[in-house]
């Protein structure tokens, strides 16, 4: 079977980065794919605003579904917060940033942006990268 990683390009072409993440794990997480690619539809694009990278938002909903908490318990929800946090560090060590924006260099909720970015490859360049990062890390610490 291949990693996540190499069903990175096949699946980013068919439905936003956040859903690729998110569902590439709805397995292993004991959640129905096509229920994962609904809860993660409003999160590419940096939540269609250009802000927190869907591949981010998409391992955050792994990481939530995996480690999260359903209480009110103030150590389940620190050590979800730490998780979250140790993402972030790792996913900023590679890339520099969390938002979509500053990752992709273009505002992309913008109809003059998403254009430019797309003249510019940057979903075929860029996007993929960001969200195979955001798998590896998983796989490893998560």
């Amino acid at each position: 079977m291949k990693d996540k990683t190499q069903q990175v390009n096949e699946r980013f072409s068919q439905v936003n980065c956040a859903q690729t993440v998110f569902s590439l794990h709805a397995k292993e997480l004991g959640i129905n794919e096509e229920l994962a690619l609904k809860i993660s539809s409003g999160f590419g694009g940096g939540m269609a605003c250009a802000e927190t990278c869907g591949a981010v938002t998409g391992a955050y909903m792994v990481i939530g579904t995996k480690h999260g908490h359903a209480s009110h318990n103030a150590e389940a929800k620190a050590a979800t917060k730490a998780k979250i946090k140790q993402f972030n560090e790792k996913f900023k060590a590679q890339h520099g940033s969390l938002i979509c924006k500053h990752l992709t260099g273009f505002d992309i909720s913008t109809p003059e942006g998403a254009e430019a970015a797309a003249e510019q490859n940057v979903f075929s360049k860029k996007c993929p990268e960001f969200i195979k990062t955001a798998c590896k890390i998983l796989a490893v610490d998560f």
